[in-house]
Formats: C-alpha cells, structure tokens, sequence
C-alpha cells in the first residue's frame, strides 16, 4: 500500500519501494512517513505550472534531481491535479449557482409586476392584445431561463462527475431547494427527542406549525455550505484573535464591546439578514479557563445530545438535522453539520430563539479548536413568523485552546440580528438589551460551572461532608449526581416545554402575574399523570448573590417553605459540585411534617450569569437506592425551584434600600442593582391523562405562589417592592 499526501506539501511514504500486497502487521507498524522539503516542493510546482501531466522521461529527470522515488513524483502530480481541479470546481459552481439565482430572482420580480400591471390611462387591467404579447415575452424567457439551467446543470455535471437531476421549480418566496421532514429528525439515538411541530394553530406559544419534507442536499448545496461556513470560520478566528479596533473595552463595566464601524469596514456585507430596519445587534465576546481539555469539549459541542444535557438552562433544545462533512481520519476536525436549536432564559416571559445554523470545527494547531456557528436558511422565509422574535446568527462560536493538566482555555463570540415581534417584557427588557440574556459572558460561565460538576463527577471519592455516611461510596456519589443533573434537567424543561403546550396566564395581581400550563407525563423518570407546572417572575432590588444564599441555606428556608409550616430543616447529606460552595447537593429532612416518608433532594448552581434552586421531594427507598449506587433511572421527581439572574440595570448606589447587606453580587460581576426571580411549582393534579386544569387547581398554584411570593418578600424586608 502507498500512502501520498493530498496536496502539493503533502507527505508520501519512505517505503516506497515495498511490497504493496504485504499485509502484515510489522509491515504497517514500520512503515514511516515524511513530507517534501520545501525545495522539492518548489521545483515540483514550478514544473507543474509549465506541465500539469510530465511524461515519462520527465518523472525520471525529476526524481533523480530531486531525490524522490519515480512513484512518488507520479502521486504527487496526481495530487496536485486532484486538488487544482476541486479549487476550480468550487469556484465555477459558486459562480454558476449566483448567476442562477439572480436570473430566477429576475424572473420573480417579472411575475409579481405582471399581476399587478394596470393601464396607465384608464387604470384597469390591459387589454387583450397585451396580454397576449406579456405571455408571449415570459414564454420566450421562460425558454431563455431553461437553455441557461440546462448550461448550468452540463457544467456542474461536468465537475461532479455524474449527471445531477434539473433544480425543482421556483417558488414565489423561497429560492433554496433544500427540503425538510420528519423522518430527518427520527431515530438518532436512544435519546433523541421528537420535534413535536404538527400542533394545532395557536397551541404554541412559541413553536411555528412547520412540516418538514426529506432533507435532500444536493452536491452544489453541500459545496455553497462548505464555503459559507469557511468564511464564518475566518470571520470567526479574526474576531477571536483581534482587539482593538474590532473590539473595545466597555468604559461602564469592562466588558468587550464590538466596534460596529471597524466590523463593517473589516467584513462588509449588503445588508441585514432581516428585514425590519428596526433589527438590534447582540455582540459579546468573553473567556476563561475551564476544568475540560479541549478533546473532550469538541465532542460535547458536536453532539447535539450531549449540547442539550450540557446546558440545559440555555438550550431548550437542540438537534442535527444533516451532517454535511463528517470529519477526517475519525476525528472531529472538518466536521460540518447543520443544526437546530432553542435558546431559552428560564423564564416564561421572555419567548425561546429559534435557530437553524451551520457548526463547523476545525483543528487550528496542535491543541487548539475552532468551533463556529451561522445561520443557515433551509425552509420558507416566514418560517418563524409565528414566533415573538427572529434571531439570525452572524459568525460566531469559540475558540479552545488545550492548557496544562487536563485545563482549557475557551474564548467565545456571540454576534447576532434580532427582530423582536412583540415588546419584550419590562422586567427582562434592561437584561436583554444589555446582551447578558444570551450573550458570550453566560456561555462561559454556564460551561465554566458545568465543567466543574463533571470534573467532580468523575472524582472517585466520597462526599467530603456526608453527615451519618449517608452515601457510603463513590459509586452512591455518582447516581445521587445523576439523579440530580436529570432533576434540574426537567426542571428547565418545564419552565418552557418543548412540547407545545402554552402558558396561561391565570392570574394578573398588581404586583405579579401567575402563568400556568397542563402536561401529561409518560416518560419513566417522572410521575404517570397529568401535571400543572406554575411559574411567576418578581423583581427584588437585592444583589442575585444574597437572594442565592437565602434559597439555598437550609435553616432559612421555613422562611419561604410554605409547605413546611415553618418546621426546622436539616442536611443529612452534601456533595459538592465545584469550587463555589453554592454548587451543591443536598438531601433535606424537616421535622414535624405529616410525611416522615419524604426526603427532599435539592440542587444550587451559581456562575456569573445567574443561579437555580431546584428540589424535589424523593421518598426514603428511592433515595437509599440512588445512595447505594443503583440506577436512578426510574426514581420518579416532580421538581420545583427558583431561577435567580441580574436584572440587567446598572448599580444604583439608592437600589438596595430594603437590602442591609452591601457586598458586591457575584452574578453579573456586580453590575447588577437588582435580581430577577422565577418561582415554579409543579403539582400532579391527577394520574389520569384525560384530566383538565380545574378551577380548584389554579386556586390551588394561585394561592401557593402568592404565598411564597409574600413569605420571600417578607423574609428579605422588601414587601413593598
């Protein structure tokens, strides 16, 4: 076997000379490979320019002058008219599918002027004859426009190699030709989740009603998404790479701001993705250091799955739809795929972003990653109309970097166009705008902590405070972290469903409104029956750290506990999850309850961005088996909790007059004067799946959040916020 590089400074085999059909295993073990110096390398190209195919005499005079094998002058040229003919392919195909598209666009513009031509001086519709001359002129260019799509199919026959079937005809608003369906979406794994999309009009707040046909990418499509996403991956090193003048230092909080003149002299483009000339631009660019090499980071981000399970407060769902480029040698560089995924804050205020994006990686050095995402256009251009917002992706992504011990350093970009449909509501609106709501800075917080989690995950240890040996083995350790990661996992889901159902408002107070909505459980990890999961979103003028540190603080929480009546609650086991001690397991017990049979799990996480309180009661032999290392699989958790993120506004020395703590709040680097609150609860109402949301049960969700509602602000001295 010979083995040559692709291209003109590829390598070839030393051991050229060897018996190709030895297939022995100490054959390939000592068969050594090397590249061509860059003097050969330069002699080769100089007669390659004059002589694309040397004959011969030629291969001998060379490889005599040049010291290489006749065979290895022969691959070469082979390689490098290989390589030479792709670089002409792209560059025609591209150019042909742009005139292609222009002419098709022309012919559309004819017939919407056509339908609405009227007489300029009666002004009625024309009159007969002109008629029949229009139909015979778009007859004519019809004919033109067919003899043009016949040149450009021959052409790109011609460097495909295979005759390829005509372009489908032209639809009125869409030009792309790739097709979408269900059956795309289905069978990618045990774990995959179903696009629930066939929903009747209205029953989503913020799913469009889509149907998908088969995705059938053609080899001129593939060929334009390797070049969009090559030009997002410079776009993208360049923003990763450059400070100033693409990017500036904020003079309020430090923060990297995009400089919006150097970006558009640096990369200019006709103009916006969207339409609307009221379109706002999100750009954010931050860093740090995560407990992950870099290997391992380009799996998590590849895989769709594993995006989802980790970041579970950000993506509220994610899917490959067509991996265009599969990588190299088994490895992830060169990957190209084409994504979908929901973006989501863990309120049910603020509506979900709906994405379809290209993620292409590619290795950039020895130890060093480049992840990049853009959007992608694949179905009609008001594909999204039905939802609140319209987000296009410009380039963006990150940057790994491997650092010693198993560490890495990871830059990200977030850069996107966002048309909002309807007002964004008043308590996220200053969140939102500021960028911190989806921007860079909540990326690498997130995968900062999570990072840690994992790492703690795989520590064979026991917890390092267990009070009573609770959980007797690093085996116990693991599914109690298991159990919890899946609690908090349905604990985001339930806070935007992606299932369709719609939140309800059910009750607008002065101070509050509470929103509701019914799902049927199936799945084996959860409670069999029909769930109402109910959710309200408070302002307090406290730092988010301080707010943290009351929900998760075992002997406050009869103060905002209503269903604990006030009884003491005391830790009987703790895992830690990261460096903050905030990120914990924890399992409760309150005394003088009517159920001495309920342990209550709880899980805090805290980053820069936000944090979340979630817990669950867990009756005491599901609990034992998680302890004892069995699967936790099947123990059933209904979780409830509070999310806890900045409310976006600046520090205001006169905000935190009910708050008699002045330490500065680790969420938000301490440029937040207030926290958001989110308190969701979730209730099975029946265990029948026909059951309906009652009015006893929306007095029931009404009065239980107004109540802790009311404990909380009490408890914090801010009832009258």
């Amino acid at each position: 076997m010979e083995y040559v590089g692709t291209g003109g400074g590829g390598g070839t085999s030393s051991g050229g000379g060897a018996d190709p059909h030895d297939g022995s295993d100490s054959h390939r073990r000592k068969k050594r490979y090397h590249r061509h110096t860059a003097n050969q390398i330069q002699k080769l190209e100089a007669i390659f320019k004059e002589c694309p195919h040397p004959d011969e005499k030629t291969r001998l005079q060379l490889s005599r002058d040049l010291a290489l094998a006749p065979r290895q002058i022969k691959f070469w040229f082979q390689n490098r008219r290989t390589q030479m003919k792709a670089q002409h392919e792209r560059a025609d195909n591209c150019a042909l599918r742009a005139e292609n598209d222009k002419i098709r666009c022309e012919n559309i513009a004819i017939r919407e002027a056509l339908k609405n031509v009227i007489c300029p001086s009666c002004g009625g519709p024309p009159v007969t004859e002109d008629s029949y001359f229009d139909e015979q002129k778009l007859r004519i260019e019809n004919m033109q426009l067919k003899e043009e799509l016949d040149k450009v199919s021959s052409i790109a026959a011609k460097y495909i190699g295979r005759p390829i079937s005509q372009l489908p005809p032209v639809q009125p608003i869409h030009l792309s030709s790739l097709d979408l369906s269900m059956s795309s979406f289905i069978g990618h794994g045990p774990n995959s989740l179903d696009l629930d999309l066939d929903l009747l009009p209205g029953s989503s707040s913020n799913m469009p009603s889509l149907a998908y046909a088969t995705l059938n990418l053609s080899d001129m499509d593939k060929s334009l998404i390797a070049d969009i996403a090559g030009n997002a991956m410079e776009e993208l090193i360049r923003l990763v790479q450059t400070s100033e003048p693409l990017w500036m230092k904020s003079t309020i909080d430090g923060r990297d701001v995009l400089n919006f003149d150097s970006y558009d002299r640096v990369f200019p483009r006709a103009n916006s993705h969207l339409k609307n000339p009221n379109v706002r631009i999100e750009a954010s660019r931050d860093s740090g250091v995560v407990t992950m090499n870099g290997l391992a980071l380009v799996e998590v981000f590849m895989d769709a799955n594993k995006w989802h399970e980790f970041f579970p407060t950000i993506v509220s769902k994610a899917r490959t739809l067509e991996v265009i480029s599969s990588g190299v040698m088994g490895s992830r560089t060169s990957t190209l795929q084409l994504m979908y995924e929901e973006l989501q804050v863990l309120s049910p205020l603020v509506p979900t972003r709906q994405l379809y994006f290209l993620r292409f990686c590619q290795q950039i050095e020895q130890g060093s990653w480049a992840i990049v995402d853009v959007s992608y256009d694949i179905t009609q251009e008001n594909q999204f109309s039905s939802t609140a917002c319209k987000v296009h992706r410009l380039p963006s992504g990150c940057l790994i970097q491997d650092m010693p011990n198993g560490y890495s350093k990871v830059t990200w970009v977030e850069h996107v166009e966002v048309e909002e449909k309807g007002l964004i509501h008043r308590l996220y609106r200053d969140l939102i705008h500021s960028g911190l709501a989806f921007g860079a800075e909540r990326w690498v917080g997130t995968l900062q902590r999570v990072c840690e989690r994992h790492a703690c995950l795989m520590v064979n240890s026991n917890p390092s405070h267990d009070h009573g040996g609770a959980i007797p083995s690093p085996d116990g350790k693991r599914s109690m972290m298991k159990l919890a990661r899946r609690m908090v996992s349905n604990f985001c889901a339930s806070v935007n469903p992606s299932n369709g159902h719609q939140w309800n408002t059910i009750s607008g107070l002065n101070e509050f409104e509470v929103r509701a909505t019914l799902q049927k459980c199936t799945d084996p990890g959860q409670p069999n029956g029909v769930v109402i999961s109910a959710a309200a979103t408070i302002w307090l003028p406290i730092p988010p750290q301080q707010v943290f540190n009351f929900f998760r603080d075992e002997r406050t929480r009869p103060q905002w506990d209503v269903l604990s009546n006030q009884n003491p609650v005391q830790e009987v086991a703790h895992i830690a999850n990261g460096s903050h001690s905030g990120n914990c397991i924890s399992v409760l017990r309150a005394y003088n309850t009517s159920q001495n049979n309920m342990l209550i799990l709880q899980e805090s996480c805290i980053d820069s961005s936000g944090a979340l309180v979630v817990y669950s009661p867990v009756d005491i032999p599901a609990i034992n088996i998680a302890m004892s290392g069995e699967d936790p699989t099947y123990i059933p958790l209904l979780p409830s909790g509070f999310t806890i993120s900045p409310d976006g506004r600046q520090l205001d020395t006169d905000a935190a007059s009910c708050s008699s703590s002045s330490n500065a709040s680790t969420i938000g680097g301490g440029r937040s004067g207030g926290s958001l609150i989110t308190v969701v609860f979730q209730i099975l109402v029946s265990s029948l799946p026909s059951a309906k949301m009652s009015p006893e049960s929306v007095n029931t969700v009404n009065n239980l959040i107004g109540s802790t509602v009311h404990q909380i602000k009490s408890a914090l001295n801010c009832s009258t916020s």
